[in-house]
């Protein structure tokens, strides 16, 4: 998930690490402050990327002959996320089946050529970046507990990122998906599992007020979903021929290089919260 170019040394696993970490700690205070201050703004926030995600997911789609009507993708998500905080899952899932009803009378005009190519694209873009990231919505809305169940969700995804890269570059020497994605190893998903469980423990048990064996569990599965998500982003891109879905983040690469553990990951610890915390 590095720059297209390389400018200062980047890194053994091909990033800039420096510009990577900058971005990384920035993005957090965004959300951590959000949080802090007024938790609705989260749903800004969460707008703002996913927004921004859609869009390079509708560029990328074009490349492979794709074409998706920008406007209901684009109301459509805004009025899924904003459902999702005020209206809760059955909210998001009328957003998501009117837009995708709206997407197709959207393309109509267009005539028949290439019909169910586009509109099959398009529903597939509603169901992986506005849908999965409703659930990352849906986490904050509690309001005894909202915003330190998203940050539990945040830090387990960061920590099988941060322990998956660190190891990896450290010990990786076994291949764990070569034809997907050829820098990821079987040694950094060990330490994605370790420290995913770990943040997943400590989160639950300090944040939420849990139970031990909880978090371990929580942390178990976002590392199984963070990396399906890693590696079912990597096999759209290799479908499409691109390296990155834009060069927007210095060092990550595009929002959706960023978002793909996020987006996966969401709807699991939502759903493990709210069984066992």
């Amino acid at each position: 998930m590095g720059l297209d170019q390389s400018p200062p040394a980047p890194s053994r696993a091909g990033r800039n690490l420096p510009a990577a970490i900058a971005v990384g700690v920035g993005l957090g205070a965004v959300i951590v402050g959000s949080l802090l201050w007024l938790k609705v703004l989260f749903i800004f926030v969460v707008l703002a990327a996913v927004l921004l995600a859609v869009d390079e997911m509708i560029k990328a789609l074009r490349t492979g002959g794709a074409e998706i009507p920008r406007v209901p993708l684009m109301a459509g998500t805004t009025a899924m996320l904003v459902a999702a905080y005020f209206g809760g899952p059955m909210a998001l899932l009328v957003g998501l089946a009117l837009t995708a009803l709206a997407t197709i009378f959207w393309r109509m005009p267009g005539g028949s050529t290439g019909f169910v190519r586009d509109v099959t694209a398009g529903v597939f873009l509603l169901g992986y970046v506005p849908l999965l990231a409703g659930f990352a919505v849906l986490l904050v809305q509690p309001d005894s507990d909202g915003p330190q169940r998203v940050v539990t969700f945040f830090l387990v995804v960061v920590a099988s990122d941060v322990g998956g890269y660190a190891v990896g570059v450290l010990f990786g020497k076994h291949p764990m998906a070569p034809t997907i994605s050829p820098k990821k190893s079987w040694e950094g998903f060990a330490g994605s599992t370790l420290a995913c469980i770990g943040a997943g423990i400590g989160s639950v048990v300090w944040l939420l007020d849990g139970h031990w064996w909880a978090g371990a569990i929580v942390g178990a599965v976002a590392v199984l979903t963070a990396t399906v998500g890693d590696l079912g982003e990597s096999m759209i891109k290799r479908d499409l021929g691109i390296k990155d879905m834009s060069n927007l983040l210095p060092g990550h690469g595009g929002v959706m290089d960023r978002l793909d553990s996020l987006l996966a990951t969401a709807p699991a610890v939502w759903l493990l919260l709210h069984l066992l915390v």
